[in-house]
């Protein structure tokens, strides 16, 4: 016997930051203003977030590379590490998400790697708490997803290990 299930979900697209609630536009102007702080010499492709937490702190991470490339880190990762370490673990109730590629436009919405999400989710279910995700390039629209399980639906987990 077969079974067959479907997973889909849903998020808004607004057309510009304007659109977003003066709290959101601000974390996501952050996130933008961030990327000049990434390093990035060899791809060129900046990338910063901004957390709002739960405390009402707000955190940035950018990418930074490293000549062996295994050995850079995501911005989001960048972001986990630093609110880990620094919030003892504050719930991130909204996190924005830019980039700025040095030769290129930045007028989309990117989402986080494969890595970035598993991390992304791994934080989400440890503080028990959803994180809603703002994704936008330098300017265009702006992806809102309620949570971080809408991107990785069926995420590796402590569950697994047994």
């Amino acid at each position: 016997m077969m079974q067959e299930k479907k997973f889909q979900f849903s998020y808004k697209i607004l057309e510009d930051s304007h659109a977003l609630a003066d709290e959101d536009a601000a974390l996501l102007e952050l996130a933008r203003a961030t990327t000049q702080k990434a390093y990035a010499p060899y791809s060129g492709f900046h990338v910063a977030c901004a957390a709002k937490l739960a405390n009402g702190s707000t955190v940035v991470g950018t990418n930074q590379e490293n000549a062996s490339y295994p050995v850079g880190i995501c911005a989001e990762r960048a972001l986990l590490a630093a609110v880990g370490s620094g919030y003892n673990d504050e719930p991130i109730l909204t996190l924005a998400i830019s980039y700025h590629p040095v030769n290129g436009s930045s007028n989309r919405p990117v989402s986080p790697c494969g890595m970035c999400r598993q991390a992304l989710s791994e934080y989400e279910k440890r503080t028990g708490t959803p994180i809603r995700l703002l994704l936008s390039g330098m300017e265009g629209p702006v992806y809102v997803i309620n949570t971080i399980k809408d991107l990785l639906p069926l995420a590796f987990s402590e569950d697994d290990l047994c």
